[in-house]
């Protein structure tokens, strides 16, 4: 039996990206916990192309009678939509959504294809905004239908993030650019809900899983870091994620969360580190002299995710 069993006992999940990798052992997670998931999976390739209804299905089934597979594609406002009604039929109520699903259409930028960044972004961001829209509602009734000497307080987002986001890497123009905004995403809703007592997180997550094993290195240093990656367990990710939705969690919101085996880390966000007031004709020469003056020794060192993370991890 899980050690963590009875921490979400009777609460319902719902986890997109949850049949395979990371998504898969927060499921596994939850369900070892007492909750109840609806996975919803389009079982396609990391490229997004090819579904596979099958792999949801036996996800699912793994799981047994605690979780149902919900085979679709999470992009659009109408997939979003059946999801989350999925939940309320299924259980009558939602308590956790856990934004997960991702694609990967790497590409130079000058050598990029607007349709994959529009896939991209359709996936990995508009997905993660039209569960929201669609589940948050829920969490806003559920606490206003909570008895005030026992207050509904289990409302959880957690969205999946990438380094890559704040760091960048060669190729991903997409990927960032969509894990950025996911992170904007996560603050605003933080701030939306404070009211309603519901928490919305951000998870950077290090582990073995599809978007690892298919980095191609652009250096030595970089096929280190892939090799290191791969040996990372994905459970480190789902006890943070349990963490974070059980009544442990409750207060925290608006953070953003590393997890690289056994280390964590909570991530600053971007706010002023260095300030000057420039003349009212500024000239270039002149913006030169100050932005020396005041910024030089500050500026944000042009490396990736995979090189500033390139240590052994704590398994």
């Amino acid at each position: 039996m899980s050690h963590f069993k009875q921490t979400l006992e009777g609460r319902v999940a719902l986890i997109t990206g949850g049949a395979r990798g990371i998504g898969k052992s927060i499921a596994e997670n939850f369900v070892q916990s007492g909750a109840r998931v609806i996975i919803v999976d389009s079982g396609g390739d990391i490229d997004g192309r090819n579904p596979d209804p099958d792999i949801v299905k036996d996800a699912a089934n793994q799981l047994g009678e605690s979780a149902v597979g919900s085979f679709m594609d999470i992009g659009s406002t109408e997939s979003a939509a059946k999801a989350v009604a999925l939940a309320k039929e299924k259980w009558g109520r939602l308590d956790i959504v856990v934004n997960n699903a991702a694609i990967l259409r790497d590409h130079f930028i000058f050598k990029a294809r607007p349709e994959d960044f529009d896939e991209v972004v359709r996936v990995n961001l508009a997905g993660y905004y039209h569960v929201l829209s669609t589940a948050t509602p829920i969490f806003r009734e559920q606490a206003k239908a909570g008895n005030p000497e026992a207050p509904y307080t289990w409302g959880r987002v957690i969205n999946i993030v990438s380094t890559a986001g704040f760091y960048g890497n060669y190729g991903q123009s997409a990927y960032a650019s969509a894990k950025n905004g996911v992170i904007g995403l996560t603050r605003v809703a933080a701030l939306d809900l404070a009211r309603s007592k519901v928490s919305v997180n951000a998870i950077a997550p290090f582990a073995r899983s599809r978007v690892t094993e298919i980095i191609v290195p652009a250096n030595e240093e970089q096929a280190t870091y892939k090799e290191r990656a791969l040996r990372i367990e994905p459970k480190h990710v789902s006890s943070i994620v349990n963490w974070l939705c059980s009544d442990q969690g409750q207060g925290i919101s608006g953070q953003l969360f590393g997890v690289r085996g056994r280390e964590v880390f909570l991530f600053s966000q971007p706010r002023p580190v260095r300030n000057f007031v420039m003349e009212s004709d500024a000239k270039p020469e002149s913006l030169a002299e100050q932005a020396k003056e005041h910024f030089e020794d500050a500026y944000t060192e042009l490396v990736t995710d995979l090189e500033s993370f390139n240590s052994e991890p704590v398994l």
